[in-house]
């Protein structure tokens, strides 16, 4: 190609790129009227657009799903927001200046650089990706709802801080992103004592009117009002509505649109920055007031380059420091990409080079050094951003050394060295893959292993016959014959004709050939155990001399050996080369200005949606902790590594905060100046905050003190209750002695002749076949008591049918048996023997079903009845517990309640009928789960009932995702409701349990809606789902409170019994046929 041709194509180009940012600026698709703003703006784009934009362009119709509340739009420029910043900083935060001038401009200088950079595709991937957010941000007809939020729990105990555990922030719809900055700022204590500390100006009515709409004063109130609650608050979280009410307003522009959470955090030092510069500028003593907010997030780069051949060289200040993430696999190859831009060798070079390129050398870190990590980028196909999941690692320590202006010499050194070494690196393995992958055809394997084959094929055992001699054409390589018939004899072998031809043969000519021909040998590979004894193991030459196979064996051995050689001589090179390039900065004049990682931030989603969470580091505790909304847990760095790294999952970082190690007070305590003592809690507020803590903790405490007190009364309540009951209940029975009633397993207390209410477990809708079953197997035990002893008196017959009956219910206890047959459900005795309940709980409950009045129908089970009951009156208090007594059968009568649920639930499942049945199983594995805290055979199997209630969540949320496919506004508006009313609210209670399964069925039903994002869908489709997804996934893990437990259908023990034996045997055969 010619020098003339060379320049066409790249202008050709450069004018197509031109044209692509003008139509994703513009929205215009018309390709003259943009060619005709290019040529009257002669090539300038920021003309162009004006020109276009006055011509009424229209603006393109982009997806109204792109960015609402929890979205995270990547700032591919760093900005200066600090009203300190140099007049060379570009400033796009001010409120007078449009969102989208503001967008564009960002855009047209962001453009420059990648273009030298990277060229015409990257370029135009982030000048789409900036464009479309900030067309987003201007998009008035997209609606949004806030989430719900979750509610507390209505018992105040639940809700009390543990001991000095740090305080969780409350999601208060779509605020995970708000608690994790906060967090991450509040455990900065120098941060933390500079916002408790803070008193607002006195002069406050003589400032600027755009001050007070800048809202930033009530803001640092509410800010301090937050963290004092966070200090020293009694509550296990707080709830921070009146600063994310003030931060939202301001967010919102005339069309109530929300900003991204990257703005957010520019906002939020924005606003810290000039409340401090208020105040600095009242109380300054010199001529230039400091503000310790510049102080601590901000610092300078210098950018030296040569732009058109002329040099520059000018200072910049810099708060968050971004980062592109594609194409780097770890923090140091984000941070020197960014800190070298264009063309580097005119830099350096003495001549007047037409080249441009800068390159950025910081002056001043600040002691906390934040940078962005862009994970996002603009799919141009389809017209949507996404998500980038590559694996990113960056340090526990990171040493900023080789990026420092002072070290600018000797890092333009290391960086030629290394240039230089990674060019020998790639030399040396270009070289090692041709070994590792020889062979001219698609097909490539290790050249060392294709001498090995060559010096096996020719040691062989040589073969004067064709590999297809003794194989029968007629017959399929491994066809029913040959797989039916076994090996033949070797006589029959050699008897044996063998084919002339390896291609199609006609069929035999006599019986007796075919025969013959089906039993010849066939030899499978890797299904036959054991070869012929005359086939070789492996191909083998035809005719080889053994002066040939010397010679050949001999240089096949010594190529080998000198391509192993080779090999491992390029690998010990190329692990020297990566050992030398890694240890390029590691000498001590490199290792002194040491960074510790102090929090990550992290975002688990997509573009357009996600949860965020925070990993602070405890420098005290030395342990990382997890901030996640109100749940504030110990955590690890394995942890943090497998959800920040990237590349598992949707979750990584987005923001990481490092703090200059050498400045030990960024996280040390304060100290009391006159005892010396370390300032902690309440202690550590001035006395307005203290009052303020002081008033919020009385409330608690009041709370919880009227939440006792409540309790108390209902318990008293139900007590005279149940005590009116069995009164009620006792007269009852004394007047009706013809209806046959339940047994009876609570008795009165000592004293009383009159037995109390049988307990609910009991209470059935049919008592004569239930009470009959009982009472047979009462009389049972008499009858035979009575044929076996000879002493007939009551008293005897009694001990001696107690004893029976112990005896086939301790059997049943022990006897192993299969998931259909649960005794326990059959007699409460089985449950507590199974469960080692107390020996006294044991008697008075078996005693108290040969005390039950429907035994009174002869005379000898009447005089047993009335000996039973005599007993029980004998029983004094202190030899029964009748505290504990009543918690054993309030226990059994939860065992029974849960196994209602849990069969009713799986009924239900299986009859596909999905709604009804998860409240079921949600219900019956919460209860369950409660009962297995007491020990291993109080419930049922928690597997079974967490793979129930997993499977019933994933059938629903399939279901309701076929209904949003249909794009039919009745099946769309029924899946959505089946999602909000019963998945979300039931996903914390898998995101609690925490197991591996369930985490991936959640993950499951994430990316199913997630895999939306990327579809085209009508307006209210989208819309629609806008709404929702941020309901999927900015979920806590606080529990949504549910509404009463569905009704269980009233059944008899028996019927129980039945019923739990056909859903477990259904469930068996459904387990033998997945098999």
């Amino acid at each position: 190609m010619t020098v003339e041709q060379n320049v066409l194509q790249h202008s050709q180009k450069h004018q197509q790129t031109l044209l692509n940012q003008l139509r994703e600026v513009t929205g215009t698709t018309d390709i003259q009227l943009l060619q005709q703003a290019l040529q009257a703006s002669n090539g300038d784009l920021a003309e162009a657009v004006t020109y276009l934009t006055e011509k009424n362009a229209k603006v393109p119709q982009q997806d109204e799903t792109a960015y609402y509340q929890t979205s995270q739009v990547p700032s591919d420029k760093y900005i200066s927001v600090g009203s300190q910043a140099d007049s060379n900083v570009i400033d796009l935060t001010g409120d007078d200046k449009d969102d989208l001038q503001r967008a564009i401009a960002l855009s047209l200088a962001e453009s420059n650089r990648a273009f030298r950079e990277t060229g015409i595709t990257d370029e135009e991937q982030t000048i789409s990706r900036v464009l479309e957010a900030s067309i987003a941000e201007n998009k008035a007809s997209l609606k949004r709802t806030h989430t719900e939020v979750w509610s507390d729990s209505p018992n105040p105990h639940d809700r009390k801080r543990i001991d000095n555990c740090p305080v969780g922030l409350k999601n208060v719809g779509n605020t995970c992103w708000f608690s994790a900055v906060i967090q991450s700022l509040f455990n900065l204590l120098e941060f933390q004592r500079l916002v408790l500390n803070y008193s607002p100006p006195t002069k406050i009515h003589d400032l600027p009117c755009n001050q007070k709409e800048h809202r930033n004063l009530p803001f640092m109130q509410e800010l301090r009002n937050l963290f004092s609650l966070m200090v020293g608050s009694k509550r296990k979280y707080v709830d921070p509505s009146r600063a994310v009410e003030i931060l939202k307003d301001a967010f919102k522009s005339s069309e109530l649109q929300q900003q991204d959470v990257s703005e957010f955090t520019h906002k939020l030092l924005d606003w810290l920055e000039d409340a401090f510069k208020i105040k600095a500028e009242e109380d300054r003593e010199e001529d230039k007031p400091k503000n310790p907010m510049v102080e601590l997030f901000y610092g300078r780069f210098l950018a030296v380059g040569v732009l058109e051949g002329k040099k520059f060289e000018n200072t910049e200040l810099f708060g968050q420091y971004p980062l592109q993430v594609n194409g780097f696999k770890d923090l140091h190859e984000c941070l020197e990409a960014a800190m070298i831009e264009g063309e580097i060798e005119s830099l350096h070079s003495a001549e007047n080079s037409a080249k441009s390129g800068q390159e950025h050398w910081f002056t001043e870190l600040p002691p906390v050094l934040t940078f962005e990590l862009s994970r996002f980028e603009f799919n141009q196909a389809l017209g949507r951003p996404e998500k980038i999941h590559n694996k990113l690692e960056f340090p526990s320590m990171l040493y900023m050394d080789r990026y420092m202006d002072r070290n600018r010499e000797i890092t333009r050194i290391k960086r030629e060295e290394i240039r230089r070494l990674k060019e020998h690196l790639t030399l040396l393995q270009q070289r090692l893959e041709r070994y590792l992958s020889y062979g001219s055809g698609p097909k490539r394997f290790p050249l060392a292993d294709v001498l090995q084959y060559a010096m096996e094929f020719a040691s062989s055992k040589p073969v004067c016959t064709s590999p297809v001699e003794d194989i029968d054409s007629s017959t399929p390589p491994g066809g029913v014959m040959a797989q039916q018939q076994p090996p033949p004899s070797l006589a029959e072998q050699d008897s044996s004709t063998p084919s002339e031809s390896s291609g199609s043969v006609s069929g035999p000519s006599s019986t007796a050939t075919a025969a013959q021909q089906q039993r010849a040998p066939i030899h499978k590979p890797f299904t036959q155990s054991r070869l012929p004894p005359d086939l070789p193991m492996h191909p083998a030459p035809r005719h080889i001399t053994e002066e040939e196979l010397r010679v050949l064996e001999g240089c096949l051995h010594r190529w080998r050996s000198e391509v192993e050689y080779d090999t491992r001589d390029l690998q010990g090179s190329i692990t020297r080369l990566h050992r030398t390039i890694e240890l390029m900065y590691s000498d001590k004049a490199m290792l002194q200005v040491p960074y510790r990682l102090h929090a990550v931030l992290v975002h688990e989603g997509q573009a357009n949606a996600g949860h965020y969470w925070a990993y602070i580091y405890d420098p005290h505790q030395r342990c990382w902790m997890k901030y996640n909304d109100i749940s504030v847990t110990k955590s690890s760095w394995e942890e943090l590594v497998r959800d920040s790294f990237g590349g598992y999952r949707n979750a990584s970082a987005y923001c990481l905060m490092y703090i200059n190690d050498k400045k030990p007070f960024l996280i040390e305590e304060e100290f009391d100046k006159e005892s010396g003592q370390i300032l902690s809690g309440m202690d550590k507020l001035p006395p307005d905050l203290k009052q303020y803590v002081k008033e919020d903790n009385e409330l608690l405490a009041k709370e919880i003190e009227e939440w006792d007190a409540f309790q108390a009364r209902k318990a008293q309540h139900d007590k005279f209750t149940l005590a009116a009951a069995a009164t009620a209940a006792a007269s009852s029975t004394s007047t009706s002695s013809s209806s046959p009633q339940p047994m009876s397993i609570e008795c009165s207390p000592p004293g009383n002749a009159a037995l109390q209410q049988d307990p609910e477990y009991m209470e059935q809708p049919s008592p004569t076949n239930d009470s009959k079953h009982l009472q047979e197997d009462t009389e049972r035990a008499i009858s035979r008591v009575a044929a076996e002893q000879e002493e007939r008196s009551p008293e005897a017959l009694l001990n001696g049918a107690l004893k029976l009956e112990y005896a086939r219910l301790l059997g049943f206890a022990q006897e192993d048996t299969l998931p259909e047959n649960d005794y326990r459900l059959q007699h409460v005795i089985v449950y507590f023997i199974q469960n080692q309940a107390p020996k006294k709980i044991l008697e008075r409950t078996l005693l108290t079903q040969f005390a039950d009045r429907n035994l009174a129908f002869d005379e000898r089970c009447k005089s047993i009845m009335h000996v039973a009951c005599a007993k029980l009156d004998l029983i004094k208090p202190e030899e029964v517990n009748m505290d504990e007594y009543e918690t054993w059968h309030q226990d059994y009568r939860n065992f029974r309640e849960t196994t209602s649920f849990m069969i009713t639930g799986l009924e239900l499942f299986h009859k596909t009928n999905y709604v009804e049945a998860l409240m079921y199983l949600i219900y019956s594995f919460q209860y369950n789960k409660e009962l297995l805290t007491k020990g291993l055979y109080r419930g049922h199997d928690e597997e079974l009932l967490g793979h129930y209630r997993r499977d019933c969540l994933l059938k629903l949320n399939e279901q309701a995702a076929v209904m949003f496919e249909s794009a039919e506004e009745p099946e769309v508006t029924t899946g959505l409701e089946i999602m909000n009313e019963l998945v979300v609210p039931c996903i914390p209670l898998l995101l609690v349990d925490d197991t591996d399964k369930d985490l991936l069925a959640v993950e499951d039903m994430r990316n199913r809606w997630c895999s939306y994002l990327g579809q085209e869908m009508e307006p209210n489709l989208q819309e629609k789902l806008t709404d929702f997804l941020p309901k999927l996934l900015d979920c806590s893990t606080e529990i949504k409170s549910f509404h009463d437990p569905p009704k269980v259908p009233a059944c008899s023990t028996l019927e129980l019994c039945e019923r739990f034996s056909r859903i477990m045997s259904v469930i068996r055969k459904v387990a033998a046929q997945a098999r």
